[in-house]
């Protein structure tokens, strides 16, 4: 199979490093792909949230499979301009990424499917949403469109929340509708469902440190690292949550007339009465991906092409013992302006058993050098969680650039909850 791959993050990178080791496989494009899946298959200079430029290439390459990475190019399209020239696609068409796209979009969709959530508000006027949130006092302000992770503000407080609502309204166009919800307690846990449509299999679930500093505080990023499985969720809440979230889900999707094939993300809340959804995303994680691809013990490629084609088998997936953790290593000034062309070493030398995938990285004259916020995600497996996180301290200790930083206690609640 010829399959093309939409991104040039480090969800990409990892998607790549999965896919490449499928005997399907007969060539990995990537569009525009990064240095490390450079390794891996063939990048090619693409806009990818350009449907036309998407379609065109996959014509020109005689594409069997498209893989969509990020979620822009969702929003914008891409799976229904391949839809339209019958070319399969893993990633839901734009009425289905919606349930990204619009976070009031996708409570109306959770109401509508009777799925557990926070309560909310939608305003589109700031003062009312000020005036609300001052009320209120504890409350969570959400961009309603994309802001790349960044489009939520916790408050714990009436002046915190006033300061949250105008800083969102600020967003320009992500921030010109947002919803206020209620401030849930407990654990976060990531679950992320394949989806054909109508059915579904279940990756293990995983958990994302979303504040820059250690003990989750400083503002939030894109993620700083995550590690599966977790201890938060048992197996049998996790088929709970299949049949209590991601089912009624899907149902409502294929009654809109948008059946959602692709990755489907619930991000969860375990509160103290159960399980509530306090996001959805309509593709794969990051910096999740990273260590799902290593949890994995199975080939990912005809997983994908069933979901794109719609006839996936729903079945326990095979997965690998022990567990996962990746660490994000960020350039400095990352959340809010990170700084670019410092060099990056120690890369090719980090430990066996230690993944490196790459993100915000470019390379000149034979380097790699910082080009974003999130530079790179080292994994590591083992045979439990204590022993993966000191895998993955290993391998970071032999990578340096200018300003690094990271976090080092990814994993450690997960840690202190096992028995």
């Amino acid at each position: 199979m010829r399959v093309l791959l939409l991104g040039s993050g480090g969800r990409e990178h990892a998607l790549a490093w999965k896919l490449a080791q499928s005997p399907k496989l007969s060539e990995l494009l990537c569009g525009p792909g990064n240095p490390g899946t450079a390794r891996l298959g063939r990048n090619v200079p693409l806009r990818p949230e350009v449907p036309d430029a998407v379609v065109a290439l996959a014509r020109q390459e005689k594409v069997d499979l498209v893989v969509v990475g990020p979620e822009a190019p969702l929003v914008a399209g891409v799976a229904d301009a391949l839809a339209a020239e019958g070319i399969p696609c893993f990633g839901p068409v734009a009425a289905a990424a919606r349930l990204e796209g619009s976070k009031a979009f996708a409570k109306e969709v959770m109401a509508e499917a009777g799925v557990p959530t926070a309560d909310f508000q939608v305003f589109t006027d700031v003062a009312a949403a000020e005036a609300y949130a001052v009320a209120q006092g504890r409350i969570v302000v959400k961009a309603d469109g994309l802001a790349s992770g960044k489009g939520v503000i916790v408050a714990p407080d009436a002046e915190a929340a006033r300061a949250a609502v105008r800083a969102v309204g600020a967003m320009g166009a992500a921030g010109q509708q947002m919803v206020l919800e209620e401030l849930l307690e407990g654990e976060e846990v990531s679950v992320i469902a394949l989806c054909d449509g109508e059915r579904y299999v279940l990756l293990p679930p995983a958990q994302d440190h979303k504040r820059v500093g250690e003990g989750d505080t400083g503002p939030n990023t894109g993620g700083m690292g995550a590690y599966c499985p977790v201890p938060f969720l048992t197996l049998e809440a996790l088929a709970q949550v299949g049949e209590r979230v991601i089912a009624p889900v899907l149902a409502v999707m294929r009654r809109r007339g948008a059946p959602f094939r692709g990755a489907l993300y619930a991000g969860l809340m375990m509160t103290r009465s159960g399980p509530k959804v306090l996001e959805f995303n309509a593709r794969f994680g990051d910096p999740e991906t990273q260590v799902l691809m290593l949890q994995l013990g199975e080939d990912v490629l005809p997983l994908l092409e069933a979901c794109a084609r719609g006839r996936l088998e729903p079945r326990p997936l095979v997965l690998e013992p022990g567990a996962s953790v990746g660490v994000v290593l960020a350039a400095a000034g990352y959340p809010d302006t990170p700084r670019r062309g410092q060099r990056i070493e120690g890369v090719e030398s980090v430990p066996s058993g230690v993944r490196v995938f790459l993100a915000g990285v470019e390379e000149k004259d034979g380097a790699l050098v910082t080009a974003g916020g999130r530079v790179l995600t080292v994994c590591a497996r083992g045979k439990d969680l204590a022993e993966a996180r000191e895998r993955a301290s290993a391998g970071i200790s032999g990578v340096r650039f200018e300003g690094m930083h990271f976090r080092r206690d990814i994993g450690a609640r997960g840690l202190r909850a096992v028995p």
